[in-house]
């Protein structure tokens, strides 16, 4: 049964930064966009590159490793739009960051 499980400090996740966590054995990027959080999967679908590691402009994140790029916000690649990472819902409560998962 999917749960909200609380996995960083909002103070943790600076605007246009991000940070890679684990819940249940899953690796997930988590993306400050402008004060807004957004959760996706780590892993890039083009050859596995940590998107979590990646660069941040605006709601757009660029695997490190190939340069696929990803919408935060939809999990949908930019690069290929066949290609769509799992997102998860975010909440904050007072200073913590919850993910659905």
């Amino acid at each position: 049964m999917a749960v909200f499980v609380s996995v960083a400090k909002v103070s943790d996740i600076q605007p246009g930064q991000s940070k890679t966590v684990y819940v249940d054995g899953k690796s997930i990027a988590v993306f400050n966009v402008d004060g807004a959080f957004y959760a996706i999967d780590d892993t890039c679908l083009h050859r596995g590159g940590p998107l979590g590691e990646g660069e941040l402009e605006g709601s757009v994140v660029t695997c490190p490793w190939h340069g696929w790029q990803y919408d935060v916000k939809t999990g949908v690649s930019i690069t290929n739009p066949a290609a769509k990472v799992n997102c998860y819902q975010t909440k904050v409560e007072g200073e913590n960051l919850h993910i659905f998962c």
